[in-house]
């Protein structure tokens, strides 16, 4: 019976049963090069750098070998610290092969970050390049690494003859890598202060990459323009798994999103996706000259990591030609994806919802009081169960008993609402993060920081609706008594601390705090007034799929 036609009552839905792959990385990679070792796999074009999958298979295997010289051994932590680039490539699949596990850092990360990164994860080496037009990386890793005891051996610039060496180097490959490893960690925010790792398996994005290939209706024949940062799960899954599991080669227009260089390489590959967050898409639309970029070869794409607008969404289906655009809903603890739209929707469900569970996958709307399923229609939190759910946050057992549940459930903290035929339409958030940009942001981390300026008494961070970004980052001030400061010195205090995505944006002096009569804080009365206070009532307003 097609999806369509079965009307739940109660919000509960399991995606299509479907095979899981049981393999690594890096053995999918030997059979797709061995499937297509000729065809495209990645191309750089802002470096001039193309890879056949045979090619790509040959570079994995020098990685890995280097890696291996430089005494990393199966389950290590190598660190990845750079822009999209094919070396970041070539590093996911050489990692793979070498049985390590690949941490993902954020290039917007300062010393303050990368030193709790480099802490917290105990890598033993760290690739990166010296420096690019937004940052010197050897004069951040320096104050990074200042007076901290690590298990940092070896520090690798893709940039110096060192990189080279590793290629040049005869190591071995590691043996007995298992799917059930651990494959990659990446940081998010953490609703408790600093980054949390998530550790994901080759098992979790292996086939999170194999079922949203279906989705897209993906062949070796697609080529997939991705703008989107490799270090975040929307390029190293929703880009390079969906490519290793079919044999789509993998476009990179620029080392971090430019509008034009994106167009530029849909134009000049003919490529058949693109994807991007809702504020990507709308900076593609502002080029004063869109119209001349030929994107008739466009078939689908996808548009997820923040709210998706609605009319911007058929703007893409019909000025850019992507009648089979899908959206998808997720995070980085579920691999990431647990529903998506599929390219055959209508356009109805691909713009008023996040689509329906992916194959075997559980999704559960659950009550905020009893955690039991609400009937179809009725608001609750957004539960996901099935393989794609993270192995724990590194070294925080705690904090991993917090979000997934005795029973296999992990608590998302967003708000939803499931229809009768089972597509999700998000309402918001039970927690408080904010998402700019496609890049989510905790107000505690950015609290935390705050509180260590002098003139800080107290402060209480929110988001608050954009136009272009969907939300920014408001911070209201309580300063110490005696004390002055101004917005200015308060957003120069966070540059090259914290990444530039959480830095205030704007800075509200003030005596006290909204709350209730316990003392809690009412963040969402700070955020009804910036909106009053700053004329935002129609970005508000702005309909959300």
């Amino acid at each position: 019976m097609p999806v369509e036609e079965i009307l739940l009552t109660q919000s509960y839905a399991r995606g299509p049963e479907r095979p899981l792959l049981e393999i690594t990385i890096g053995d999918l990679l030997t059979q797709t090069a061995s499937r297509f070792p000729d065809q495209l796999a990645v191309a750089s074009m802002h470096q001039g750098k193309r890879f056949t999958w045979a090619e790509l298979s040959r570079e994995a295997d020098r990685v890995a070998r280097g890696l291996y010289s430089l005494g990393i051994r199966k389950g290590d932590r190598v660190g990845l610290w750079s822009t999209n680039c094919i070396e970041w490539v070539m590093m996911h699949m050489g990692t793979a092969r070498a049985g390590a596990t690949l941490v993902n850092i954020n290039p917007a990360y300062r010393s303050h970050e990368l030193g709790f990164a480099l802490t917290r994860s105990r890598m033993k080496a760290l690739f990166l390049w010296h420096k690019d037009k937004h940052a010197d990386y050897v004069e951040i890793l320096g104050r990074a690494t200042h007076g901290l005891d690590l298990k940092l051996e070896h520090t690798i610039y893709f940039d110096s003859p060192e990189w080279s060496a590793l290629l040049d180097a005869d190591g071995k490959l590691a043996e007995n890598v298992r799917f059930d490893e651990i494959a990659n960690i990446q940081y998010t925010s953490g609703t408790t202060g600093m980054p949390k790792g998530v550790m994901l398996t080759h098992h979790n994005v292996v086939n999170n990459g194999q079922f949203l290939a279906q989705g897209f209706h993906y062949t070796e024949q697609d080529k997939i323009v991705l703008p989107v940062p490799l270090f975040h799960c929307f390029g190293c899954v929703i880009g390079s798994m969906t490519s290793l599991n079919t044999g789509a080669a993998l476009v990179l227009p620029n080392w971090t999103f430019d509008a034009r260089a994106t167009l530029e390489a849909v134009h000049k590959e003919r490529a058949t996706s693109v994807y991007g967050v809702p504020a990507m898409y709308v900076a593609e639309f502002a080029l004063p000259d869109f119209a001349s970029f030929d994107l008739t070869s466009l078939r689908t794409g996808m548009m997820s990591g923040a709210p998706c607008p609605i009319e911007l969404m058929k703007r893409v289906l019909n000025e850019m030609h992507i009648g089979e655009l899908v959206i998808a809903y997720g995070q980085t603890e579920t691999s990431p994806v647990v529903t998506m739209s599929d390219a055959d929707d209508t356009i109805e469900v691909r713009v008023n919802t996040v689509g329906r569970a992916m194959p075997q996958t559980e999704i559960m709307i659950s009550s905020l009081e009893t955690t039991e399923p609400m009937p179809t229609g009725k608001q609750g939190e957004v539960c996901v169960r099935g393989y794609a759910l993270m192995q724990g946050y590194d070294g925080d057992e705690s904090a991993t008993k917090h979000v997934i549940q005795t029973d296999g459930w992990l608590r998302t903290g967003d708000l939803g609402v499931m229809r009768p035929d089972g597509c999700i339409h998000i309402t918001g958030r039970s927690r408080d993060v904010i998402i700019r940009g496609g890049e989510n942001i905790y107000p505690r981390e950015v609290e935390e920081f705050l509180y260590t300026n002098p003139k800080v008494g107290e402060v209480q961070v929110v988001g608050i609706p954009h136009a272009r970004l969907g939300e920014i980052v408001c911070a209201w001030v309580r300063l110490r008594p005696g004390t002055e400061a101004t917005e200015e010195e308060i957003r120069t205090f966070c540059q090259g601390q914290i990444a530039y995505y959480k830095v205030p944006e704007h800075v509200r002096f003030v005596d006290e705090f909204p709350a209730t009569l316990s003392g809690k804080i009412q963040k969402y009365k700070m955020r009804e007034f910036e909106i009053e206070a700053r004329g935002l009532q129609d970005v508000a307003r702005t309909a959300m799929a």
